[in-house]
């Protein structure tokens, strides 16, 4: 990968993908907890501990190498992407719900992201570089790329919310297309290893993603969640913001090879999402009770 160019183009990227979250969101999507608090509450176990959980056994059970099992680790504590409210819509699900998971997973993983990657690489490859790993000045950096854009957005918002309300859907398509040239390029740069790519992390990615969307539906609709906020919930849980990832694998950790299953797993998760979305829509509608006649 020519990880010098990535390294330059994919800070502004993100923060155009940041900022256009931040775009969508208001103090509101943040006191909505309170309205739904077992939902928003089931949903973040969900992805804050069980997720990291479950990478860590898988990357164990494939006994990834250890740059690749810390790329693991860090998609795992990745929050969700602003492209899991769109599979909400998409499928029925509860899109309040998943705008306030995103504003809530966009705040955490200021700490939550560190805090799994270091331990990621402590575990994993405390031998492979001496400079590896999110010290206090990358950390800083973590806040800077995710959170900064964000509360920019949010401000633009408050303060301009016709000019917000104008920019959503074009700034939306646009985070959309700069994930897919990031990955894309990510890709390019060295298409001649494209294939090792997929076939050291295809499966492991792909398992990962069907867990992700399997638990993100199944636990809440275990706690008495109903069927459209579980709908949430798995895209919230399931689809992963793989630009965060990317760029911190690559601009903070300076390690294009952690990049990779995140890489891959933006590949592989749209089409496993469509399917499972569809899955369970067509679920959740046959749960709901029929229309009582005369």
């Amino acid at each position: 990968m020519n990880s010098s160019f990535l390294s330059t183009a994919l800070p502004p990227a993100l923060a155009v993908i940041m900022f256009g979250l931040g775009l969508s969101l208001t103090g509101a999507d943040f006191t909505r907890v309170a309205r739904a608090p077992k939902a928003v509450a089931v949903a973040l176990v969900c992805q804050v501990i069980v997720l990291p959980a479950v990478a860590f056994g898988l990357v164990m059970l494939f006994d990834l190498e250890p740059l690749l099992a810390v790329g693991m680790m860090l998609l795992a504590a990745s929050p969700g992407g602003a492209t899991a409210n769109l599979f909400s819509h998409l499928f029925r699900g509860d899109v309040a719900l998943n705008v306030t998971l995103t504003a809530v997973n966009s705040m955490l993983c200021v700490v939550t992201v560190p805090v799994v990657t270091n331990l990621a690489i402590h575990q994993f490859a405390d031998n492979e570089t001496g400079q590896l790993g999110l010290q206090f000045g990358k950390t800083v950096q973590v806040i800077a790329i995710v959170l900064i854009p964000v509360l920019i957005g949010m401000q633009v918002r408050r303060r301009a919310p016709e000019f917000a309300g104008r920019m959503d859907l074009p700034v939306r398509i646009a985070s959309v297309l700069i994930l897919a040239v990031i990955v894309a390029v990510t890709m390019i740069a060295d298409r001649a290893a494209i294939g090792g790519y997929f076939l050291d992390v295809g499966a492991i990615t792909m398992v990962f993603c069907v867990i992700s969307l399997t638990t993100g539906y199944l636990v809440p609709l275990a706690f008495g969640v109903s069927p459209p906020q579980a709908i949430a919930s798995s895209m919230e849980v399931g689809v992963h913001n793989s630009a965060i990832a990317i760029t911190l694998a690559i601009t903070v950790l300076d390690s294009a090879r952690i990049a990779v299953p995140a890489a891959v797993y933006a590949v592989l998760m749209t089409p496993l999402a469509t399917l499972f979305g569809a899955l369970i829509s067509r679920r959740a509608v046959h749960r709901e009770p029929a229309p009582v006649t005369a």
